[in-house]
């Protein structure tokens, strides 16, 4: 098809002709909304690096979470910072843990809300690692344990799903068996299945207090150039017993998003993480760029890409534009 014959501006020069023929639509339902959760109470700590997100108590978690509820946000993914660190994470599986704590409050509120738990050790130990350090180096295997137990806890507690970050080999099978042993086999695992040793990651680590103190995570964080591997790495994930799988982060790796999305016929999540939420905030605030139109460009170009699900900061803001239609 040809020009005169075919003139694909016939179909652009009116709004009623655009929303027809749109292919993708991004919608309310594709959005989770992360929250950092904090003892103590009526605290709200602003996150400087990330404009309009803060630290909360629980009291101001439950707010959010009728926000959220209101706004037809189905879901939120609960990151705790505990009071106290040490090399073990105690904190992460504690019985009255802070996640543990906010996953009965926001359920004994918003029943119809789906609670997420982020499963990683890193904002509970002292070293600031996603597993059990020996030396100087992350133990794979002797993480596992505990790294399941954290999953089993939030079930207890409430959660309605598990998502763990931590990347360490086999995690998803020992959660996978523990849950399943424990009478929580309907409780899915949404797996971090492809997430990369990113410098996107930074604003996220002062919100949650979970750089590493030594090194860094590349041994167990996906390499930022590699594809095939996430491919391999998803394929894991689900032979374990992952329901959802997610990559992270998500605008520069649209292309594995898509890959994958061709690749199996599970959902795909996909974490529009904190530096992508700062840098448009950031050239928003500066004047160079309409940050909500940013906004939705960008989350549109994620569900294009094949994303299911969309965790990002952005759900609150966007929610609301996509009411307003």
């Amino acid at each position: 098809m040809l020009f005169p014959d075919y003139r694909p501006r016939r179909l652009r020069q009116s709004s009623a002709f655009r929303r027809m023929i749109r292919e993708t639509r991004l919608s309310v339902d594709d959005l989770i909304l992360p929250i950092f959760a904090v003892g103590g109470k009526n605290v709200k700590n602003p996150i400087p690096s990330m404009p309009g997100q803060y630290q909360l108590s629980i009291d101001n978690i439950v707010k959010l979470a009728k926000t959220t509820h209101d706004l037809g946000i189905p879901g939120i993914i609960l990151f705790g910072l505990p009071d106290n660190k040490d090399a073990l994470g105690t904190g992460a599986y504690a019985k009255n843990g802070i996640v543990q704590q906010a996953v009965k409050a926001v359920k004994n509120s918003q029943p119809d809300l789906a609670v997420i738990t982020d499963v990683c050790l890193c904002q509970y130990t002292d070293h600031g690692h996603c597993g059990i350090v020996e030396g100087n180096t992350v133990d794979n295997d002797a993480s596992l344990d505990l790294i399941a137990r954290t999953a089993l806890s939030h079930c207890h507690a409430g959660a309605d799903m598990v998502a763990p970050s931590d990347m360490m080999d086999g995690r998803v099978s020992e959660i996978r068996n523990l849950l399943d042993e424990n009478n929580f086999s309907r409780i899915p695992i949404m797996s971090y299945a492809a997430k990369y040793c990113s410098a996107y990651y930074g604003p996220f680590r002062e919100a949650a207090d979970s750089a590493p103190q030594f090194g860094d995570r590349r041994t167990y964080q996906m390499d930022p150039a590699n594809a095939i591997e996430a491919i391999r790495e998803t394929t894991m994930d689900i032979e374990e017993g992952a329901d959802i799988i997610m990559v992270k982060p998500a605008l520069a790796y649209l292309d594995v998003i898509n890959r994958i999305r061709e690749e199996i016929d599970l959902p795909v999540a996909a974490y529009n993480v904190s530096g992508e939420y700062a840098m448009i905030k950031a050239a928003e605030q500066m004047g160079w760029l309409d940050g909500k139109k940013v906004m939705l460009e960008t989350l549109t170009a994620i569900k294009r890409a094949g994303a299911d699900i969309i965790l990002t900061y952005f759900a609150i803001e966007t929610a609301g534009i996509l009411m307003e239609k």
